[in-house]
Protein backbone atom coordinates (compact mmCIF):
# COMPACT_ATOMS: atom_id res chain seq x y z
CA UNK A 1 0.00 0.00 0.00
CA UNK A 2 2.76 2.04 0.74
CA UNK A 3 4.70 1.83 -2.74
CA UNK A 4 1.27 2.19 -4.47
CA UNK A 5 1.10 6.05 -2.24
CA UNK A 6 4.37 6.56 -3.55
CA UNK A 7 4.25 6.22 -7.17
CA UNK A 8 0.81 8.03 -6.93
CA UNK A 9 2.52 11.07 -5.05
CA UNK A 10 5.18 11.05 -7.82
CA UNK A 11 2.71 10.73 -10.88
CA UNK A 12 0.86 13.69 -9.30
CA UNK A 13 4.38 15.62 -8.95
CA UNK A 14 5.86 14.74 -12.28
CA UNK A 15 2.66 16.03 -14.22
CA UNK A 16 1.84 19.08 -11.94
CA UNK A 17 5.85 20.16 -12.72
CA UNK A 18 5.46 19.59 -16.59
CA UNK A 19 2.40 21.56 -16.70
CA UNK A 20 3.65 24.53 -14.64
CA UNK A 21 6.49 24.69 -16.99
CA UNK A 22 4.15 24.15 -20.19
CA UNK A 23 1.69 27.00 -18.44
CA UNK A 24 4.77 29.29 -17.82
CA UNK A 25 5.89 29.21 -20.91
CA UNK A 26 2.53 29.53 -22.52
CA UNK A 27 2.76 33.06 -20.53
CA UNK A 28 5.73 33.89 -21.69
CA UNK A 29 4.20 34.17 -25.40
CA UNK A 30 3.90 37.57 -26.47
CA UNK A 31 2.68 38.71 -29.31
CA UNK A 32 5.26 41.82 -30.54
CA UNK A 33 3.71 44.19 -33.54
CA UNK A 34 4.69 47.87 -34.52
CA UNK A 35 5.86 50.20 -36.93
CA UNK A 36 9.27 50.80 -38.72
CA UNK A 37 9.92 54.17 -40.02
CA UNK A 38 13.30 55.97 -41.46
CA UNK A 39 14.74 58.18 -38.99
CA UNK A 40 15.06 61.48 -41.34
CA UNK A 41 11.57 61.23 -42.73
CA UNK A 42 9.16 59.14 -40.82
CA UNK A 43 8.58 56.99 -43.49
CA UNK A 44 7.31 53.61 -43.18
CA UNK A 45 9.60 51.04 -44.55
CA UNK A 46 8.77 48.17 -46.31
CA UNK A 47 10.43 44.62 -46.65
CA UNK A 48 12.20 45.53 -43.52
CA UNK A 49 13.61 42.41 -41.86
CA UNK A 50 12.48 41.28 -38.21
CA UNK A 51 13.97 38.30 -36.87
CA UNK A 52 14.59 36.53 -33.55
CA UNK A 53 17.84 36.42 -32.95
CA UNK A 54 19.14 32.37 -32.54
CA UNK A 55 15.73 31.04 -33.70
CA UNK A 56 15.78 31.86 -37.11
CA UNK A 57 12.24 33.03 -37.13
CA UNK A 58 10.66 36.20 -38.90
CA UNK A 59 8.76 38.05 -40.63
CA UNK A 60 8.68 41.31 -42.95
CA UNK A 61 6.88 44.75 -42.72
CA UNK A 62 4.07 45.18 -45.42
CA UNK A 63 4.40 48.26 -47.56
CA UNK A 64 3.53 50.92 -44.93
CA UNK A 65 6.28 49.29 -42.20
CA UNK A 66 4.01 47.52 -39.88
CA UNK A 67 4.77 43.85 -38.70
CA UNK A 68 3.32 41.68 -36.54
CA UNK A 69 5.19 37.93 -34.93
CA UNK A 70 4.61 36.37 -31.91
CA UNK A 71 8.04 36.38 -29.49
CA UNK A 72 9.04 35.48 -25.92
CA UNK A 73 9.86 37.31 -23.15
CA UNK A 74 13.69 38.29 -23.07
CA UNK A 75 14.20 37.35 -26.89
CA UNK A 76 16.47 39.81 -28.78
CA UNK A 77 14.63 40.94 -32.30
CA UNK A 78 16.70 42.37 -34.87
CA UNK A 79 15.53 44.79 -37.38
CA UNK A 80 17.61 44.53 -41.23
CA UNK A 81 16.67 46.76 -44.03
CA UNK A 82 18.62 48.01 -47.37
CA UNK A 83 20.71 51.50 -46.98
CA UNK A 84 19.90 51.27 -43.15
CA UNK A 85 22.02 50.17 -40.17
CA UNK A 86 21.20 47.31 -38.12
CA UNK A 87 18.71 47.67 -35.34
CA UNK A 88 18.54 45.44 -31.72
CA UNK A 89 15.69 45.40 -29.71
CA UNK A 90 15.12 43.62 -26.53
CA UNK A 91 11.88 42.23 -25.44
CA UNK A 92 11.30 42.78 -21.27
CA UNK A 93 11.00 39.96 -19.39
CA UNK A 94 8.94 41.79 -16.37
CA UNK A 95 6.61 42.33 -18.96
CA UNK A 96 3.22 41.97 -17.31
CA UNK A 97 0.76 41.76 -20.26
CA UNK A 98 0.76 39.32 -24.01
CA UNK A 99 1.47 41.99 -25.86
CA UNK A 100 4.09 44.85 -26.87
CA UNK A 101 3.93 47.52 -29.40
CA UNK A 102 7.48 49.21 -30.89
CA UNK A 103 7.96 51.82 -33.21
CA UNK A 104 11.92 51.52 -34.67
CA UNK A 105 13.52 53.94 -36.36
CA UNK A 106 16.18 53.13 -38.91
CA UNK A 107 19.29 55.45 -39.55
CA UNK A 108 20.47 55.59 -43.02
CA UNK A 109 23.53 53.42 -43.52
CA UNK A 110 25.52 56.24 -46.26
CA UNK A 111 28.65 54.13 -48.33
CA UNK A 112 30.55 56.75 -49.94
CA UNK A 113 32.12 55.46 -53.05
CA UNK A 114 35.02 57.57 -55.28
CA UNK A 115 33.43 59.71 -57.76
CA UNK A 116 33.66 58.31 -61.49
CA UNK A 117 33.46 60.77 -64.36
CA UNK A 118 32.21 59.40 -67.90
CA UNK A 119 32.54 60.75 -70.62
CA UNK A 120 31.03 59.67 -74.04
CA UNK A 121 32.62 59.87 -77.41
CA UNK A 122 32.12 62.70 -79.49
CA UNK A 123 30.94 60.39 -82.55
CA UNK A 124 30.39 56.84 -83.63
CA UNK A 125 33.52 56.42 -85.62
CA UNK A 126 35.79 57.52 -83.04
CA UNK A 127 33.91 54.95 -80.43
CA UNK A 128 34.48 51.93 -82.79
CA UNK A 129 37.87 53.20 -83.81
CA UNK A 130 38.42 53.63 -79.56
CA UNK A 131 36.75 50.23 -78.96
CA UNK A 132 38.89 48.15 -81.44
CA UNK A 133 41.87 49.50 -80.35
CA UNK A 134 41.32 49.14 -76.56
CA UNK A 135 44.04 47.10 -75.00
CA UNK A 136 42.40 44.16 -73.11
CA UNK A 137 44.46 41.89 -70.80
CA UNK A 138 44.53 38.42 -72.00
CA UNK A 139 44.00 36.78 -68.83
CA UNK A 140 40.21 38.99 -69.01
CA UNK A 141 39.37 37.54 -71.97
CA UNK A 142 40.37 34.00 -71.00
CA UNK A 143 38.10 34.79 -68.23
CA UNK A 144 35.29 36.10 -70.63
CA UNK A 145 35.94 33.49 -72.61
CA UNK A 146 35.13 30.44 -69.85
CA UNK A 147 32.03 32.10 -68.28
CA UNK A 148 30.73 32.66 -71.31
CA UNK A 149 30.97 28.62 -72.18
CA UNK A 150 27.43 26.71 -71.25
CA UNK A 151 29.39 24.20 -68.65
CA UNK A 152 30.23 26.92 -66.68
CA UNK A 153 27.14 29.08 -66.56
CA UNK A 154 25.45 25.94 -65.14
CA UNK A 155 27.26 25.66 -62.12
CA UNK A 156 26.85 29.33 -61.77
CA UNK A 157 23.49 28.84 -61.80
CA UNK A 158 23.89 25.82 -59.24
CA UNK A 159 26.00 27.53 -57.17
CA UNK A 160 25.11 31.58 -56.81
CA UNK A 161 23.65 32.31 -53.46
CA UNK A 162 20.02 33.03 -53.48
CA UNK A 163 18.92 37.05 -52.69
CA UNK A 164 17.43 38.44 -49.70
CA UNK A 165 13.82 37.96 -51.02
CA UNK A 166 13.73 34.70 -51.87
CA UNK A 167 16.02 33.14 -49.14
CA UNK A 168 12.81 34.95 -46.20
CA UNK A 169 10.05 33.14 -48.65
CA UNK A 170 11.93 29.86 -48.47
CA UNK A 171 12.15 30.44 -44.49
CA UNK A 172 8.70 31.50 -44.01
CA UNK A 173 7.49 28.60 -46.30
CA UNK A 174 9.21 25.89 -43.84
CA UNK A 175 7.74 27.04 -41.22
CA UNK A 176 4.38 27.41 -41.97
CA UNK A 177 4.86 23.81 -43.13
CA UNK A 178 6.44 23.11 -39.79
CA UNK A 179 3.61 24.78 -38.06
CA UNK A 180 1.14 22.93 -40.17
CA UNK A 181 1.91 19.74 -38.88
CA UNK A 182 2.70 20.87 -35.36
CA UNK A 183 1.57 18.10 -32.25
CA UNK A 184 1.42 15.60 -35.24
CA UNK A 185 3.17 13.62 -37.69
CA UNK A 186 3.38 14.71 -41.24
CA UNK A 187 2.33 13.09 -44.45
CA UNK A 188 4.55 10.64 -45.85
CA UNK A 189 3.88 10.42 -50.15
CA UNK A 190 5.27 6.96 -50.35
CA UNK A 191 1.68 6.09 -50.84
CA UNK A 192 0.39 9.14 -52.60
CA UNK A 193 0.18 8.17 -56.42
CA UNK A 194 1.21 11.95 -57.52
CA UNK A 195 4.28 11.97 -56.04
CA UNK A 196 4.96 8.39 -57.52
CA UNK A 197 4.11 9.87 -60.96
CA UNK A 198 5.99 13.02 -60.50
CA UNK A 199 9.25 10.65 -59.50
CA UNK A 200 8.92 8.58 -62.52
CA UNK A 201 8.62 11.66 -64.51
CA UNK A 202 12.05 12.79 -63.32
CA UNK A 203 13.86 9.75 -63.39
CA UNK A 204 12.69 9.60 -67.10
CA UNK A 205 13.58 13.25 -68.01
CA UNK A 206 16.98 12.31 -66.16
CA UNK A 207 17.13 14.25 -63.46
CA UNK A 208 18.97 11.65 -60.69
CA UNK A 209 21.84 11.07 -63.61
CA UNK A 210 25.10 12.18 -61.96
CA UNK A 211 26.20 15.70 -63.70
CA UNK A 212 30.06 15.88 -64.76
Amino acid sequence: MNKALQYLFFTVFLFSSLYGKGQSRRDSVIQLYGVVMSADSLRGLDATSIIVEGTGRGTITNNQGVFSIPVLKGDVIRFSSVGFKDKITNIPDTLKGNQYYVIQLMVNDTAYLPATILRPRPTRAQFERDFVNADVPADALEIARRNNDEATRKALLLTLPIDGTEAMNVQMRQQAQKYYYEGQLPPQNIFNPVAWAEFIQAWKRGDFKRKN
